[in-house]
């Protein structure tokens, strides 16, 4: 055979071949293209960016993101990434056998995986994150031997993480973070090693970390954070993984300390364990040459930073925030000349030794040159700011030294650091003046000084701060006036200058400011030359002038703040009506009116502020019908007290209002007189036969007795030995304050030690607390009642000096981060509370209401026993009374539901009180805590909680899982709280008496130490 034969012999065999595969290659394209179209068909999205370029008159490769391979043409990749898709996945996808990548994340795909996609064996990447898929986890995936990269964070996945993820023999990127997923964290997904990345946060996980993680010798991030269910110590595995650059384990419930050996011969670059439930000590790192991160914040890890951090020469960012890490702060942190980010904020870190004032710390951090943040608020450091702040890193932009207990002064030398955006230093012991120096950072945004010791005047060099959004100078002893130029700082959006000496008139051009959000500057000597224009400000939320001596009429351009939420013009000389433009404030909230002269009626177009919640006029000279429809049907009384004559509904304690008054003038007048006087005459005459009856009376059912206290038999003592007892009433020896005025310790010329409570007579009520409290004192002697040693009373002074109290009040026992109470201190101290209730309620023939059980009135002696103190607004039930009612409100959060509504006390109140301090002595949760402001009582989330168990109600630090007792605890603890609501039932006659609850409690605190015996 010659060669042109052999040639077209071959030639005839190629080209039906040929054909062949071109048809098979075109009918594979039109399979492709089909299922994509019924893909496109089932699913929604604007615009119609599919529908108008996903045709069968083009080529499937054209498409819009649709990739084909170079030789087949097959659709290998399908990207329809942050597209605003909406639909279920449709099967039809399972067709498209080529398909190497398939991204559908950042849409709204919803409902369940089809298990078609179970058929793609040759898909190598697969993105599903941030979209509203549902359901399990599918068992296929495990048959996508091929993929790499699997991401499906941020979807609505339930179930357990699947052990069949282990077939998965080639996954380098694991993100399953942001889903529903509980169950425990199968140990055989890390038998995988070609993982490099492990995603598992901010889902409902329990138990512990496999050791087994310590087999992923290619990880280079770990992220299992927010997982609260987590526990367990965290595997000694992990710190041998030399590839490591991230490690994040943040927001769960981490214990234990850092041993020093963790960063031994180490150059962490990333850890992050963050608020875990993990147990037992950190592991020591040992190959972990690559961590940039270290943080560990938002556990409740403890002891100290090793020395050794040193030696994590390439750290960026340490966060050890929200934990419980004590000891001093290491000064070696100036080797991580790397490090940008350092926070330890919440924690009981100190400065050093004793002798160590400065923050020393401080000069070694100045070698960080790339440090720009710096976070240390919340721990009781103490010490002073040394000169050397000024030497910290110019690139600094956060320093946050909040409630670190700093006192000093100021240095100048803080105005080195020009870059600062934020300057946190409020709520520490500062004294001194602001230094002129800080209006020098020019990048200002954030100004906190507030609660401290500051005095002297706002200098104005703070007006250079152009770019300050908030200044808050609240809370310290500044004095002279407020600097006119403040009002030139156009991007403020708070200012807090409040509770100062300020004296002068408010600037006229603070009104200017018309993107501000927040003023507060009340408690202060501030007066106004005219009346208060703030027109101009369209976007505040709050405005707080209270406490001043601002006098003129309030400008009806305050109806204008439509964005307004709250409102404080209380205890000012401001006189008028009140505007009817202020129905125009539409989102209000909160109204505060209080202690003026403002006169004319109430308008009744305030009816229509929907979202008014809070609203006082009282003390002021008012006239004519209170509104009662819309928000109004919701106030009581003490909203409307003391005016000169306002009328409406009994239940305001008001007299009704009366149609026809002119009409009917000379008809009332001469009823008054034709039948008023007689019978005024014969009312006088029986509340005079009635009250000799009951002096008769009361003096013989209460014989004298040598230990009764009778105030009017003590010796007085006279104002001058009160003021040598506390050098003058020096600051330094005041224990606290209140409403009623302050209380100071002192020593008395016999040595002994007392507590001296100083009532302020220019507050409201004020003699009349006084003369109450000596009223219900003057019958009682109890071992857990605050006993009365004397008193001073002139015109212009009381006084009362009581028995001192070395260990404070529970509230700070409470809720003070270095004060704890063991379970059976507690138990003590609510009994002691329970005795002395039952003793006022119980041991005088007239029942005493104390009316304001809570925290801060029991106070702890050297021997931490309980004793109730504070009855100025307590009530004396007379004969046959059940009860009374009044005008005089106690604590919110602890009052009776009658008590803040319809103002009727009983003995029953005191037992509502009891049982709210009960649940928080328990729980460490305050009534007034904002979740119950805003959703429900402490006592709804009690009823709801309890049947969960007390590990979820009671607080961390009394029950703690590895305690041997604590099934013992938490029966005790359960049956403290079933008591509690038996207190604070709704209705009075369904609350407990206090001789009971007393009896119960002492059975419940017997039962507690048999079982811990027996144990």
């Amino acid at each position: 055979m010659n060669y042109n034969t052999c040639f077209h012999l071959l030639l005839a065999l190629f080209i039906p071949c040929s054909g062949l595969c071109w048809g098979m290659t075109v009918r594979n394209l039109n399979s492709d293209q089909f299922a994509l179209l019924e893909f496109k068909d089932r699913i929604a999205g604007p615009q119609n960016v599919l529908a108008n370029n996903w045709t069968a008159s083009t080529s499937v490769c054209n498409w819009i993101g649709v990739s084909c391979g170079i030789l087949h043409k097959r659709v290998i990749a399908l990207n329809l990434t942050s597209m605003n898709l909406r639909g279920s996945i449709p099967p039809h996808l399972g067709n498209l056998s080529f398909l190497l990548s398939l991204d559908l994340s950042r849409n709204h795909f919803y409902g369940h995986l089809p298990k078609e996609l179970g058929q793609l064996h040759r898909l190598r990447i697969l993105r599903l994150s941030y979209n509203r898929l549902n359901g399990e986890i599918p068992s296929w995936l495990g048959n996508l031997q091929g993929v790499r990269r699997l991401r499906m964070k941020n979807n609505n996945f339930i179930g357990t993480i699947l052990e069949t993820l282990v077939n998965m023999s080639n996954l380098q990127i694991l993100n399953l973070g942001f889903n529903q997923l509980s169950g425990q964290i199968p140990s055989s997904i890390f038998n995988s090693t070609t993982l490099e990345v492990i995603g598992l946060f901010d889902n409902k996980l329990e138990g512990q970390i496999p050791e087994e993680i310590g087999n992923l010798l290619g990880l280079e991030m770990l992220s299992i954070k927010a997982i609260k269910g987590l526990t367990g110590q965290i595997p000694t595995s992990i710190f041998n993984i030399s590839s490591l650059k991230t490690i994040d384990l943040s927001n769960n419930s981490l214990s234990g300390q850092i041993p020093s050996s963790i960063f031994n011969s180490t150059t962490l670059e990333e850890i992050g364990l963050f608020n875990n439930s993990l147990e037992g000590n950190l592991p020591p790192i040992t190959n972990a040459p690559k961590l940039e991160f270290l943080f560990l914040w938002g556990n409740k890890l403890s002891g100290n930073i090793p020395n050794s951090i040193s030696n994590a020469s390439m750290l960026k960012k340490l966060e050890l925030s929200h934990n419980l890490f004590s000891g001093p702060i290491p000064k070696t942190l100036g080797n991580l000349r790397h490090l940008e980010r350092f926070r330890i904020v919440n924690n009981n870190f100190i400065t050093g030794s004793a002798t160590d004032h400065e923050w020393s710390f401080l000069s070694s951090l100045s070698n960080c040159r790339n440090l720009r943040k710096i976070g240390v608020s919340g721990n009781p450091l103490s010490g002073v700011l040394p000169t050397y702040i000024g030497n910290l890193s110019k690139s600094l932009q956060f320093f946050l030294a909040y409630n670190c207990e700093l006192q000093g002064i100021i240095p100048m030398e803080i105005g080195n650091l020009t870059n600062l955006l934020v300057l946190e230093l409020g709520h520490n012991k500062l004294s001194g003046f602001i230094p002129a120096s800080i209006g020098g950072l020019r990048n200002l945004q954030g100004l906190n000084l507030s609660s401290n010791k500051l005095e002297g005047p706002i200098p104005e060099s703070l007006c250079g701060l152009e770019r300050l959004y908030k200044m808050y100078l609240g809370l310290n002893k500044l004095h002279g006036p407020i600097p006119s130029c403040l009002g030139n700082i156009t991007s403020l959006g708070y200012l807090y200058l409040n509770s100062n000496k300020l004296s002068s008139a408010i600037p006229s051009n603070l009104w200017n400011l018309k993107d501000i959000l927040e003023i507060d500057l009340s408690s202060n000597h501030l007066h106004n030359s005219h009346a208060i224009d703030v027109g101009n400000l369209r976007s505040l939320l709050k405005l707080n002038l209270s406490r001043n001596l601002l006098t003129g009429d309030i400008l009806s351009t305050f109806g204008g703040l439509i964005t307004l939420v709250s409102l404080d013009l209380s205890n000012n000389i401001l006189h008028g009506h009140i505007p009817e433009s202020f129905a125009g404030l539409i989102s209000l909230e909160f109204l505060d009116l209080c202690n003026n002269n403002l006169s004319g009626v109430i308008p009744k177009s305030l009816e229509k502020l929907l979202y008014l919640k809070y609203f006082n006029v009282s003390f002021n000279r008012l006239e004519g019908e209170i509104p009662s429809k819309g928000c109004f049907s919701n106030f009581s009384s003490t909203s409307f007290m003391n005016n000169c004559a306002l009328c409406g509904p009994p239940r305001l304690l008001v007299p009704p209002c009366k149609n026809d008054i002119h009409k009917n003038s000379q008809m009332i007048i001469l009823h008054a007189f034709r039948y008023g006087l007689p019978t005024i005459g014969i009312v006088l005459v029986l509340i005079v036969l009635t009250i000799m009856y009951r002096r008769c009376q009361r003096s013989t059912a209460l014989p004298v007795k040598d230990d009764l206290l009778s105030l009017k038999t003590l010796r007085r003592i006279s104002h001058a030995e009160l003021s040598r007892a506390t050098n003058g009433f020096e600051e330094s020896n005041m224990l606290g304050s209140g409403s009623f005025g302050y209380v100071y310790k002192g020593r008395l010329s016999d040595g002994m030690e007392v507590a001296i409570k100083v009532f302020n007579l220019q507050t409201e009520g004020a003699f009349r607390s006084f003369d109450i409290e000596c009223d219900a004192m003057l019958n009682i002697v109890h071992r857990n009642i605050v006993k009365v040693i004397t008193y001073c009373s002139s015109v212009d002074f009381k006084a009362l000096v009581l028995d001192y109290m070395s260990n404070g009040n529970l509230e700070k026992w409470l809720h003070s981060e270095n004060c704890f109470l063991g379970i059976i201190q507690r138990v003590d101290i609510m009994i002691d509370v329970a005795v002395a209730i039952e003793h006022l309620h119980n041991g005088h023939p007239t029942p005493i209401i104390h009316c304001d059980i809570k925290p801060s009135n029991i106070l702890l002696d050297e021997d931490m026993v309980a004793h109730v103190g504070d009855f100025g607004v307590a009530k004396l039930l007379g004969e046959g009374e059940v009860m009374k009612q009044t005008m005089t409100l106690a604590t919110i959060g602890y009052m009776a539901p009658e008590f803040g509504s319809a103002g009727i006390v009983s003995i029953k109140s005191d037992v509502y009180s009891y049982g709210i301090v009960l649940i928080e002595t328990f729980t460490k949760k305050k009534p007034t805590d904002k979740v119950f402001v805003e959703e429900e009582s402490i006592r709804h989330w009690m009823e709801r909680s309890l049947p969960k168990g007390a590990i979820e109600i009671a607080d961390v630090d009394l029950l703690r899982r590895e305690d041997e007792y604590i099934v013992v605890k938490a029966n005790c603890i359960s049956s403290i709280m079933e008591l509690a609501l038996n207190c604070s039932a709704e209705l009075p006659e369904e609350r407990k008496d206090m001789k009971d609850v007393v009896v119960e409690l002492k059975k419940i605190k017997q039962r507690l130490l048999n079982n811990i015996q027996h144990f």
